[in-house]
């Protein structure tokens, strides 16, 4: 057993809100299915400056899970004072989306599809919930994960009003799955994302594949933190199993 899974293992075991009958894990994309945080966090730091904007990367990470107009609202009002009009809205994040795939295509999150086929091996249903709107990787699900999505259920950034840290993500996941919030687990890699899934009232696994400290994702609701997907995977059956 990996060391934190054993370090957090104790309050692992008194976790009352770890579903004892888990029908639902549902996966946040970016940073824990692609490792496509990097190329996120340069896109928006480059399509800001663009627009006369400061993004740094280092906060691009801290917006992780937002919509692309809720990212770009909260740099507007902090540097002009104002909202961003849905037109300046939809040409900053356009320029986003230019230099997004302008990179390469980022890669599957290694030990991603393990924790995945693990999930579907011990009868529980995997579904993705992001705050992206990235057609190209969306597109790249079902070639990278085939057959293990129900994609029918998938809750991206045009499902939903509120995005991450607001609740409405998950709690879309878990109507469209029609599963109780006491049946599913959220695994996530940023903050926002962890404080939705914990707003939603859902055990929460954090995985830090970026730059933030640990303590960063356990403030923000994590239950349970991994440092990688490779070690979630090896522990994922003894999770829901327990």
């Amino acid at each position: 057993m990996c060391s934190e899974f054993s370090r957090y293992n104790k309050t692992l075991q008194n976790k009352v809100n770890l579903p004892a009958d888990c029908r639902l894990v549902m996966f946040d994309m970016d940073g824990v299915l692609f490792d496509s945080m990097p190329y996120h966090a340069k896109s928006w730091n480059h399509a800001m400056a663009d627009f006369g904007l400061e993004l740094s990367e280092a906060e691009a990470y801290l917006h992780e899970g937002r919509t692309g107009s809720g990212t770009i609202n909260i740099i507007t009002q902090r540097q002009l004072s104002r909202a961003a009009d849905e037109e300046e809205c939809h040409r900053i994040y356009a320029r986003k989306s230019k230099y997004f795939n302008e990179f390469p295509k980022p890669e599957r999150m290694p030990g991603a599809i393990e924790t995945v086929r693990a999930v579907k091996e011990c009868g529980v249903t995997p579904i993705i919930v992001t705050g992206s709107g990235q057609v190209s990787l969306l597109e790249r699900i079902e070639s990278n994960f085939s057959g293990l999505f129900r994609n029918e259920w998938m809750v991206c950034a045009k499902d939903v009003k509120y995005g991450k840290p607001n609740p409405e993500p998950y709690l879309m996941g878990l109507k469209k799955a029609g599963v109780d919030r006491s049946q599913a687990i959220v695994i996530e890699n940023a903050p926002l994302g962890i404080e939705a899934g914990h707003a939603a009232g859902c055990f929460v696994i954090a995985v830090n594949t970026g730059p933030l400290p640990d303590k960063v994702l356990m403030d923000s609701g994590a239950d349970l933190l991994f440092h990688s997907m490779a070690e979630l995977s090896e522990n994922i059956k003894n999770i829901l199993n327990r």
